[in-house]
């Protein structure tokens, strides 16, 4: 199988996650973008939780840790252009 239902659900969360730091930070984007964004904020999230002492478990954990690493990307990219 080429998608395991593992990278089906990152992809749906990653798309979920960004589109909702775009609506929070006012930055709109394709679905491809919301969907890059928001598996990259996931990773980033979840790095800046685990460095704080906060651990994600499941899905709603790693949406919210990935609506957070979305928001500190877009604040990023927008300091740095």
């Amino acid at each position: 199988m080429l998608f395991s239902s593992g990278v089906i659900t990152s992809l749906i969360i990653g798309a979920l996650a960004g589109w909702i730091a775009g609506r929070i930070m006012e930055s709109e984007g394709s679905l491809f973008r919301n969907i890059v964004l928001g598996v990259i904020g996931g990773v980033v999230g979840t790095a800046v939780f685990n460095f704080l002492g906060f651990h994600t478990y499941k899905g709603f954990g790693y949406l919210v840790a990935s609506v957070v690493g979305s928001c500190i990307i877009i604040f990023l990219g927008r300091k740095l252009s």
